[in-house]
């Protein structure tokens, strides 16, 4: 499956691990020990997500474009 989604990643002390986020589907992180592991989690737990959106007959959302600043 293919993904069109914003994926924000970060390194959080605090769980000394990688964060990856979909700020579009919400609650949907996945965290890592390296930055890949963290992508490829993420990627792993969207697919979920949106089976479990449409399983529940919940909308799924379309994914934003990017904003460009000039």
């Amino acid at each position: 499956m293919t993904f069109r989604y914003e994926v924000i990643l970060y390194w959080s002390r605090e769980n000394e691990a990688f964060i990856a986020e979909a700020p579009e589907l919400p609650g949907c992180a996945a965290d890592g020990e390296t930055y890949q592991e963290a992508l490829h989690n993420v990627e792993l737990v969207m697919q979920e997500w949106i089976e479990t959106a449409k399983d529940l007959g919940r909308p799924i959302p379309d994914p934003r474009p990017r904003s460009m600043y000039i």
